[in-house]
């Protein structure tokens, strides 16, 4: 069998028809394998690989809660595919943004740097509304699901910090797909009672004093605060 140089490989996967994910069905990307060992020492045993990069993954979204609750380490994996063999396997990934800068597909390549890009200018416009103590545009950002996750998860950050009482009921009644976002979320609401030495009624969910024993707006005791 001839040893295939580099150019070799690409320009087979270049003609060659893309195989799909087993675990999504979604078509697989060339990727150009970095240079360093993997798994058992013995190196890649190919210049490129076909990976699958879609967020949507089963494989990809159970991974980081399998490998949390394993090693107690954030990473997922990947689906990889052999360009010769045609062998499927798994690569771990330690982020999202893990792997993707060696993503030959020019288009998404592309679509990677305008994300990269508007993720950096939606921070720095969620800086400048904290510099401006705005709650309400932060708590806009926060609530909106075009908005990216890393830049909403920094609003969720943010509104802990700036935000006043009323922008807690927004926050409550809002349906949070990201489980990430909603704990940040959940916590910045517990700051923001400590700050106002606040809570909310288990009865009638009302705001009302952390000392209180007796909620103003439904009338029922609060035995969490007799027996404080």
């Amino acid at each position: 069998m001839a040893i295939l140089t580099r150019e070799d490989v690409y320009n087979k996967m270049v003609k060659d028809k893309r195989p799909v994910c087993p675990h999504c069905s979604q078509e697989m990307l060339i990727w150009e394998c970095p240079p360093m060992t993997f798994s058992d020492g013995l190196g890649w045993g190919t210049p490129y690989l076909y990976v699958c990069f879609n967020d949507d993954c089963p494989l990809y979204l159970q991974g980081w809660k399998d490998i949390y609750e394993k090693y107690a380490n954030i990473a997922s994996y990947r689906c990889i595919c052999d360009p010769m063999s045609g062998k499927m396997d798994c690569m771990p990934v330690f982020s999202r943004e893990g792997g993707t800068g060696s993503i030959i597909d020019e288009e998404v390549k592309a679509k990677e740097e305008a994300r990269k890009a508007a993720e950096k200018e939606g921070l720095a416009e969620l800086q400048a509304l904290y510099e401006a103590t705005d709650a309400g545009a932060i708590l806009k950002v926060l609530l909106a699901e075009e908005t990216l996750p890393p830049v909403r998860f920094k609003a969720a950050e943010m509104i802990g910090d700036v935000g006043r009482l009323d922008v807690i009921e927004p926050i409550r009644n809002h349906v949070f797909e990201n489980d990430v976002v909603k704990a940040r979320a959940e916590k910045s609401i517990a700051q923001i009672h400590k700050r106002n030495y606040t809570k909310e009624c288990p009865f009638c969910a009302e705001i009302i004093k952390t000392r209180a024993v007796v909620c103003k707006h439904c009338g029922k005791d609060l035995p969490e605060a007799k027996t404080a």
